[in-house]
């Protein structure tokens, strides 16, 4: 088990509101218990997105693409605070300015592992500055690129596997916030849910699309 896998998550409920802490590890198992999680989405002037390909040893959807960076903050621990010791860790970038822009909650079975994501997901805008440094760590991200968001909104429907199963709800937000943007702060937490192309959703109502592999992993 790795390290990170004994780090504790803040349990949450379905508006948000913490209500204990459990290890990553025991969050994973099935079915799942829903944490807080963040999902960062770096965006250059010109509006194109940094996405990364999920390395190999990832235990949930490696090599799939997704978002800039994915995380949970420790318990008490600022979504801002945590946000940058992954942008950090993962892409070797930040701090950044970061905005809140809703939030998407889902739920998700990895098909190969059997892990389970239920995961109550800030999503945050980050604003990347031109030319300032990337070096991802190879252990966390096999590749990056740029997109136009349009196009990725356009290809998650064409080839949702090719993509991390949360990263349609995490567009959604980016493209379509719920809240006015606002600087993430240790309480920040929009209560409105989306759910990705795969994604079996929590509370919205609105069916998944496939069945089988019902979104999420980080």
């Amino acid at each position: 088990m790795s390290e990170r896998e004994t780090h504790l998550v803040e349990l949450v409920d379905e508006a948000g509101q913490a209500h204990g802490e459990m290890t990553v590890a025991a969050a994973h198992q099935p079915p799942g218990r829903l944490h807080r999680a963040f999902s960062v989405v770096l965006v250059a002037p010109d509006g194109q997105v940094l996405l990364q390909r999920r390395a190999a040893v990832k235990t949930r959807f490696p090599l799939r693409w997704a978002n800039s960076c994915c995380g949970h903050p420790l318990p008490g621990e600022s979504l801002a605070e945590a946000a940058n010791r992954r942008l950090r860790e993962e892409l070797g970038a930040g701090p950044v300015e970061l905005t809140e822009v809703g939030v998407h909650l889902y739920q998700a079975e990895d098909p190969t592992t059997g892990r389970v994501e239920f995961e109550y997901d800030h999503v945050l805008r980050g604003e990347f500055r031109p030319g300032a440094p990337l070096a991802p760590d190879p252990a966390e991200v096999a590749e990056l690129r740029w997109v136009e968001p349009a196009a990725l909104e356009a290809d998650l429907v064409a080839d949702p596997r090719s993509y991390a199963p949360w990263l349609g709800g995490v567009v959604n937000r980016l493209l379509r916030p719920t809240v006015p943007g606002y600087p993430v702060t240790p309480s920040a937490g929009a209560v409105s849910v989306a759910a990705g192309p795969d994604a079996a959703t929590v509370g919205s109502g609105a069916p998944s699309d496939e069945v089988p592999e019902r979104s999420g992993g980080r």
